[in-house]
């Protein structure tokens, strides 16, 4: 009980209020829109560069610890394509992106809120490592599946190479990855961050992870049960589920993980389906309302989900 109330109720109350706001029309959508470019432009940015400019990077890399992330993922993902493939009879292009909601996870607006109520600062740098990977490593991969699908690849000459442009543009004007790459490079100055500048940023950061999950309650507001509702539940259950489990018995029992770095990886993995799908399905026009639904679905579910999660995990 102490975990849903001190770590779970918390974290979607926020969301609920940001939910309830934008419903009811407290907040305009224009509002909700300006507050999330403050949010992903300006104070995770902030936070992210504070903390990796004052925080040692581990050394190696943990790439166990991201193997089993994204290992996990890759095989929701798969599975994900399979039945929406074979089960419910879509085309290859739908599936690729139907399927990756299995596997794509809320990772900042949900994410990094409830592993810092379990572990604190120290558990963001696990998160950060993540994010760092997360989506554009994740959308490169369904863009060629499903240009490959469409005849892409060969009919439209240079298209690859266009999409190569695409990703690495996307990466270095991403804020929340400059805010991570920035970071690093400062801290390998060794210059340290001056008083002014360090006060600036916390008070900047600390507005991200209320901001971003008021962010998602008002993001959510736009969604609607749109259809594909049996299909949406299979893609749930493999968000909510099978990922954080295959992330569990990867991190535990093949590479030994840790335990706050085995926490981590199973706590993002067991977040709802991350909205950037559905943006990803709008740009192509396939299994925007599989996507829709199943955002909303596992983020409803999320709540009693993740409580489980965390009380599993000994998160007190």
């Amino acid at each position: 009980m102490s975990v849903l109330i001190n770590i779970i109720l918390p974290v979607f109350a926020i969301v609920g209020i940001g939910f309830a706001s934008t419903r009811r029309g407290w907040i305009s959508t224009a509002g909700a829109e300006g507050l999330g470019a403050f949010v992903f432009n300006f104070a995770i940015p902030a936070m992210l560069f504070k903390a990796m400019a004052t925080r040692d990077m581990p050394d190696p890399i943990e790439w166990e610890f991201l193997i089993a992330y994204y290992g996990a993922g890759y095989i929701a993902w798969g599975i994900g394509m399979w039945v929406s493939k074979g089960w419910f009879s879509r085309d290859w292009a739908t599936a690729s992106v139907v399927g990756l909601s299995g596997g794509f996870a809320n990772t900042v607006m949900l994410g990094l809120p409830l592993v810092h109520l379990a572990y604190g600062e120290a558990g963001l740098l696990p998160v950060f490592l993540i994010i760092s990977f997360h989506s554009w490593q994740l959308f490169f991969v369904v863009t060629v599946m499903v240009e490959a699908a469409r005849g892409g690849t060969g009919g439209r000459r240079g298209r690859i190479s266009a999409l190569l442009f695409d990703v690495v543009r996307g990466l270095v004007t991403n804020p929340v990855i400059m805010g991570l790459v920035a970071g690093v490079a400062w801290k390998m100055t060794g210059f340290g961050l001056p008083g002014p500048v360090d006060r600036f940023l916390g008070l900047l950061g600390a507005a991200a992870i209320p901001c971003s999950l008021f962010v998602l309650g008002a993001s959510l507001a736009r969604y609607e049960i749109a259809g594909a509702l049996p299909q949406a539940g299979v893609v749930t259950f493999l968000k909510l589920v099978l990922h954080p489990l295959a992330a569990y018995v990867i991190g535990a029992h093949v590479f030994d993980l840790a335990p706050m770095w085995l926490s981590t990886v199973v706590i993002v993995a067991a977040t709802p389906v991350g909205i950037n799908v559905y943006m990803f399905g709008l740009r192509y026009d396939t299994g925007a309302a599989t996507v829709a639904t199943s955002i909303l679905l596992s983020t409803l579910l999320s709540v009693v989900s993740l409580a489980g999660v965390l009380w599993l995990l000994g998160v007190r």
